[in-house]
Order: C-alpha cells, then sequence, then structure tokens
C-alpha cells in the first residue's frame, strides 16, 4: 500500500489545527510574530496540502507592530458549522491589543472578518465545539490563580456563534494529570458517540511535550482522565530519537469514516537542536474504551504510514525559483507593515525591496521578505541588482531565527559583501570579499548543521565565502522563542535615510546542495 512521509507540512508549521467541510479539509498554523498571520492549508486526502491564503491578511485584522519576538498570534483552532467557517485564536504580548479573538468566513480561501475581541474570555489556545444538542462552546487554557508556575486548568463557556460572544456560567473542566502536572493547554474538545473528550497538551513544548485525554459523560463534566494518559509522547523515547516534542494534537474524521490526528513535533539534528522549529505530523487514530488510540501497534509518532482511505489528491509542486512573476502568498513579514515597501511591478522579473532605516535586529518590521526552511540540507540562493547609494546601505540574504540570533549576507558600500553572525545580540563579522559591477549572486548551503556562504559575479561559479559555521546558533535551543528559521531577502539604510532600492531578480529554495 501507498505511504505518506512525515511531517506533512515541513517547516515552521507548529499548533495545528484542523476541520473537515464535505470532502475537504482545512488546516491553520500559529505564525507568532509573523505577517500575514495563520495561514490556511487545504487539502482533499490529508497528505497533499496546498496553501490557500491567510486568514489574518490585513493589517487592521492583525496589530503585530512592536511585538517581541516569538509573541504574536497562539494556538489557533478552526471549526466548521453550518456553512461557517470559525477561527479562534490569542494575540499575545500585543502592544496595541492583545487577547483572545474570533474570526468567520464561508470560503476559507476568501476573506475572513474583522476580528471580534473577547475581553471576558481569558487565558489562551482557545478551542471551539458546535455539540449535537446545537449549542457551541469555548475552551481554553489559563494559569491557576495562585499556583506554581505552569500549573493551568481548562475552563469551558457556552458560545453564541451568533453574537460571537462567551455566554452563561463557566465551568473548569480538568487541571491535568496529576497536582505536579505543568502545561496543560491545547483544549480540543469532542463528541464522540455521546461522550465528550477533551484532549490536551501537557509538558511544555519541548523534550517533555505529550497528548493527554479526559472524558466525560456531560460536557460541563466531571472530566476523568484516561489511565493510559499519556496517551502519546517521545520524551521516554531519549533525545538521540529523530522525532521528538510531540503533543498540540487535533482529530479529525474523515468522510469515509477513519479518525486521524495532526499535531506538532520536531526533528533534531546535529544533537538534540533543530532549526526548523515545530513542525506538522499526521498520524492515525483509533478508538478504544471511548478513547483515542495514537498510532495504533506502535505508539509512536512514525516517520511514514500508510495512506488514508481518500481519493489521492496531490498539488502543483511550488517552483523551486521565484521569478516575482507574482507576490507569491508564501512571502511573510516581520510583523505588520506600516507602509508598502515591496513590489514586483515596478521593475517586472523582479522584487524591488526599498531601502529603510529598520534593521533586522531592532523589533521592527524591516525591509525584508521572508519563508521556512523546510529542509536539514538545504540551499538558498537570490540574484541581487544593486548600488549602495551610502555607508550603511545594504541589501542581500538572511538566515532567520529572531533579532538577535540570525546570519546576514549582504552586498553593500564599495561592492563590499560581508557575512555576519549575530548570537545573541552579538555581532562577529565571518568574512568578506569585494565584487565587481552588475549582478550578485549569493547563497547559503547547508548539510546538517554545518553551513555555508557563496557568492559569484553575473554567470561566474560559485566560490565559498570564508569558512562553514555552525548553524546551531539558529536553533531553538540556542535562541529560544518558539519559530523555526526563516530565509529572506532583505534592504535596509540602517538608521539613514534613503531614497535607494534593491532588485532581486530571483530566490531559489531546494533541499540538498542543489
Amino acid at each position: 500500500m501507498a505511504q505518506y512521509q512525515n511531517p506533512v507540512l515541513p517547516g515552521s508549521h507548529p499548533d495545528p489545527s484542523v476541520c473537515r467541510a464535505g470532502s475537504d479539509h482545512y488546516l491553520v498554523t500559529s505564525t507568532f510574530e509573523y505577517f500575514p498571520g495563520l495561514p490556511i492549508y487545504h487539502s482533499k486526502d490529508l497528505v497533499h496540502w496546498r496553501l490557500l491564503g491567510h486568514v489574518l491578511d490585513r493589517p487592521s485584522q492583525l496589530p503585530l507592530r512592536g511585538v517581541r519576538a516569538s509573541g504574536g498570534l497562539y494556538a489557533p483552532t478552526i471549526r466548521h458549522h453550518e456553512g461557517v467557517f470559525y477561527v479562534v485564536c490569542t494575540l499575545v504580548d500585543g502592544t496595541e491589543q492583545s487577547g483572545n479573538f474570533v474570526v468567520i468566513a464561508t470560503d476559507p480561501a476568501g476573506e475572513w472578518s474583522e476580528p471580534v475581541w473577547l475581553p471576558e474570555a481569558d487565558g489562551f489556545d482557545p478551542s471551539l465545539l458546535f455539540g449535537g444538542d446545537g449549542r457551541a462552546w469555548w475552551t481554553a487554557t489559563r494559569e491557576v490563580p495562585g499556583g506554581p508556575p505552569g500549573r493551568t486548568e481548562v475552563y469551558l463557556r457556552e458560545f453564541d456563534p451568533e453574537a460571537l460572544k462567551l455566554v452563561g456560567e463557566e465551568h473548569v473542566l480538568w487541571s491535568g494529570t496529576s497536582h505536579e502536572s505543568v502545561w496543560l493547554e491545547a483544549p480540543h474538545l469532542y463528541e464522540v458517540d455521546g461522550r465528550f473528550v477533551l484532549l490536551c497538551a501537557e509538558g511544555g513544548t519541548d523534550f517533555e511535550h505529550s497528548v493527554v485525554v479526559a472524558t466525560a459523560d456531560e460536557v460541563t463534566g466531571p472530566y476523568r482522565g484516561s489511565p493510559l494518559n499519556p496517551v502519546l509522547t517521545h520524551r521516554h523515547l531519549g533525545r538521540d530519537h529523530p522525532i521528538a516534542a510531540t503533543g498540540h494534537a487535533d482529530l479529525v474524521r474523515t468522510q469515509r469514516g477513519q479518525w486521524f490526528a495532526v499535531l506538532l513535533a520536531t526533528r533534531p539534528y546535529g544533537g538534540y537542536v533543530y532549526n526548523l522549529g515545530r513542525e506538522t505530523f499526521l498520524v492515525p487514530v483509533t478508538w478504544e474504551a471511548g478513547g483515542p488510540v495514537f498510532s495504533p501497534g506502535t505508539g509512536r509518532v512514525e516517520a511514514a504510514y500508510d495512506v488514508p482511505d481518500l481519493p489521492p489528491r496531490p498539488w502543483p509542486e511550488p517552483a523551486a525559483t521565484d521569478d516575482f512573476d507574482a507576490f507569491d502568498p508564501a512571502w511573510m513579514f516581520l510583523r505588520t507593515p506600516d507602509e508598502v515597501f515591496w513590489s514586483v511591478t515596478d521593475r517586472p522579473g523582479h522584487l524591488r525591496l526599498l531601502l529603510r532605516p529598520e534593521s533586522i535586529t531592532e523589533q521592527v518590521t524591516p525591509s525584508a521578505v521572508l519563508r521556512r526552511q523546510q529542509h536539514q540540507d538545504f540551499h538558498a540562493s537570490c540574484e541581487l541588482d544593486f548600488t549602495p547609494a551610502g555607508p550603511t546601505e545594504a541589501a542581500g540574504l538572511v538566515l532567520l531565527q529572531n533579532n538577535d540570533n540570525h546570519v546576514r549576507l549582504l552586498l553593500g558600500a564599495g561592492r563590499e559583501v560581508t557575512l555576519v553572525r549575530r548570537a545573541a545580540g552579538r555581532e562577529d563579522l565571518l568574512a568578506r570579499t569585494r565584487l565587481g559591477e552588475g549582478v550578485a549572486r549569493l547563497r547559503f548551503e547547508a548539510i546538517g548543521q554545518e553551513h555555508r556562504a557563496l557568492v559569484a559575479e553575473g554567470e561566474q561559479d560559485w566560490r565559498p565565502l570564508g569558512e562553514p559555521f555552525d548553524g546551531r546558533v539558529l536553533s531553538t535551543q540556542a535562541a529560544g522563542g518558539f519559530t523555526g528559521v526563516h530565509i529572506g531577502l532583505y534592504a535596509t539604510s540602517d538608521g539613514a535615510p534613503s531614497t535607494s532600492w534593491a532588485d532581486f531578480g530571483s530566490f531559489t529554495y531546494g533541499g540538498g546542495r542543489g
């Protein structure tokens, strides 16, 4: 039988949530400080996913200005009910707005509503259940008042889908598998065969991550934890296991009656470090004694499974090279842009980035467009037509973990190309060279954690710039936070006013050295 490979969404796609509408499946993930927010993917077979766009793609929907790295959008949930799609989410540590909100749409590929903020809903990681009795329910996680750090509980209130607000009294459902458990979160509530199943994550989002479950006969409880908890974890497999940190699951039932879970996990490499962030995996689920059994037969998230009993529907593979005939919706920005600094029409066949004073080292929106790193071994390159007009002007490639942990490969004043590593806010010049006039080509390559930079002029062959460098500086373990590496095109005047621009003729990304 044919098999699919995990992860089904490689690269930084954490906190997946999924729903089905007829024969179509839709999935959203967290995006933190990136704009547009909450990518929405579509699949017919749960294996092949295509990007439809983003739930929050208008500045008015997503106030991310000044938000810290790994702040912003946490843990969305998507649900479908009577022709309407609902996404609920939490905006964390916003400088203009924070808290829980809901948006709706009748077409997930179309325009989503402005957020309806829910000041009456405390906590984070919200979810919705549309019950068989016609009532709708909101669940979320919050820290236990007066409890120790990380001690949380799941609460429930009724949700009015017409008024888009919480109503009625509050019920505390569960506080985890023991009095010592921490970070019970990501609560998703389901009604299965007349019983209520509360699926949660527990243990934090790294090595101790897990999936736990509790059940009840009534939606308001009491909920009893399964004696089999955790029903999924990899923490007992050791840090050398190729898949780690499994948790934050959401269930979906296909139109043919099969159950699956999407969940996050990591793929460490070069030791217990991971640069790709938390990725989306798909595992089969069965039911026994009223509870879910993840990955029957092994109890682990495997690298491959038999495909679901659904007609296969692969989508066209994205082109490895972006020639900028249009602006690809896969590109993202750091935080919400206040102005348009990019164009693919000013010079057809090129992405033009205006040089602005903002720097990628700051908690701002620099002139940068970024995409996820999706392979452990990868190559990324660009063609750059740019003549700096001042001593602070530069443009080129960046490997970004966050503002304080990244690597820049930039063409600057005097046609000098510099390779700079920034780790915990400290910068080191790794190498420099000088290029002649004309189109410059810049490139990063990585085999595992061994990274290197290369440069070329025109159609000449690539030549290494400096020595290989260790990519672990870009890992979550070095930088903290919740995101994976993003690879981007960047232009800056670094604090000085500028009327210059940089034209990128192409961008190429792929697995291996290419």
